[in-house]
């Protein structure tokens, strides 16, 4: 066995038999990783048809055959939304998220519900098989009836051998980035240790027709750790995303070959561990809020639209340059909102100090909030209360209000939950008009 030394880039997964400061591939800086790839000798006695296969024949796109994939049930039914329906059998799922967010503890839960019917198989690289099982009996009272088995094991070609020989039903395997083989050079967690495991597992999923989970890290970036290739090798990538001081958390779908990639799921982390939340206003909403800067709106995470609390103090600074706080509200977007506020609205943003929130720890995204955050911003500063209001518009550098997607969907979940005025561009034009028409009144 001769082995080869390459040069592998950890975002993009280039490789080079020689190191160079910057990747050509990405263009990033210094993140070529050294690592050997043991190598082996091909026999002289190959046959020239073995070297050279006979090629598979070309198939027109009306006469291949398609079936439609089997999807194995969660047990939770925000999981199996953002999945699509549920697990695809064969196929293979990364759950990325922060340390501590719940990734382990969710998909926990999914095992202990598989259990009851199936085999499942649960390989734990960070923890021992006591830990997880102390998990298990405070998330669920008894575990006598379950067939979930439990493996310590870092080691690939050692958990696809398990695989082949007693063929569970579902695999968990946390996490990818404590996998390490021996047939290959490089701490746990490398680029090239990370590749090969995860080739191996998406080799036995198909060949098995298993569904097999991976749980990723993530970098403080926000990325998932490792190469960005184990990004793309994968069929699914699932991101589970909230505030460590809040329960609230978000499982989002970034890719998808057998869904939909725009389905998010609603939990909240409690002692017993993620339960799901059917009615997200719950959290994100407080009904019974009359002060002043409190603004609803009314957002948009895939199909399912919902209400959400935007909070706003303001405050007149002594600081040469007015603080800028947002929590759940990109930065950005707040200066543009401001900037756009003094303009067209006349309101003197370049004195004062703004602090802007959404309820319930909730991450903003949606454009259409952008008219609650310029609401709640006026309503604080001019200490107006705008009880039973929601606003619905993205705002344009000219001030103009802009019509958000499925409008009328967002107003009918509006009026559903009892909130009779709803400012849109329907019934305004521009941020200036709206402004007057509030302190006006």
């Amino acid at each position: 066995m001769k082995s080869t030394t390459m040069f592998v880039c950890q975002e993009c997964g280039y490789e080079t038999p020689k190191f160079l400061g910057r990747c050509p591939e990405c263009g990033l800086w210094n993140t070529l990783k050294e690592f050997k790839i043991q190598g082996s000798k091909l026999k002289s006695s190959v046959s020239a048809s073995s070297l050279n296969p006979k090629p598979e024949p070309l198939q027109l796109i009306s006469e291949v055959s398609s079936q439609k994939k089997d999807r194995i049930s969660t047990g939770i039914s925000e999981m199996d939304t953002v999945l699509g329906g549920g697990i695809v059998a064969g196929s293979v799922t990364l759950l990325a998220g922060d340390p501590g967010i719940g990734k382990s503890t969710l998909l926990l839960q999914v095992a202990l519900n598989l259990s009851l019917k199936d085999n499942i198989l649960y390989i734990s690289g960070e923890e021992s098989e006591s830990q997880v099982k102390l998990r298990a009996e405070r998330l669920s009272k008894n575990l006598k009836n379950n067939k979930l088995f439990l493996v310590a094991l870092t080691d690939p070609d050692s958990i696809v051998s398990i695989l082949e020989e007693n063929k569970p039903s579902f695999v968990i395997i946390d996490s990818i980035q404590t996998m390490a083989s021996e047939n290959l050079e490089g701490l746990s967690g490398s680029v090239g240790q990370v590749r090969y495991a995860t080739t191996q597992f998406i080799r036995a999923a198909k060949t098995l027709n298993i569904p097999v989970i991976l749980v990723g890290h993530v970098t403080k970036e926000g990325m998932v750790a490792g190469p960005m290739v184990l990004s793309h090798m994968v069929d699914t990538v699932l991101f589970l995303e909230g505030e460590k001081n809040t329960g609230t958390r978000i499982l989002r779908s970034l890719k998808n070959r057998f869904g939909p990639v725009d389905e998010v799921g609603i939990f909240v982390m409690q002692e017993g561990g993620m339960t799901e939340v059917t009615n997200p206003e719950s959290l994100f909403l407080n009904k019974a809020n009359k002060e002043p800067g409190s603004v609803l709106t009314v957002t948009l995470e895939g199909t399912r639209v919902f209400l959400v609390e935007i909070q706003a103090l303001v405050i007149f600074s002594k600081l040469p340059f007015p603080k800028r706080v947002a929590s759940g509200v990109d930065y950005k977007r707040l200066e543009l909102i401001l900037a756009i506020l003094q303009k067209h609205a006349k309101i003197p943003t370049d004195t004062l100090d703004v602090f802007v929130n959404v309820a319930g720890g909730f991450k903003l995204s949606d454009l259409a909030g952008d008219l609650g955050i310029a609401l709640a911003i006026l309503s604080s500063l001019k200490n107006i209360s705008l009880t039973k209001t929601v606003a619905i518009a993205e705002l344009g550098l000219l001030g103009e209000l802009r019509m958000p997607s499925l409008l009328e969907k967002r107003i009918k979940e509006a009026i559903k939950l009892g909130f009779t005025k709803v400012i849109t561009p329907k019934n305004y034009k521009n941020v200036g008009e709206i402004a007057n028409s509030v302190t006006s009144h």
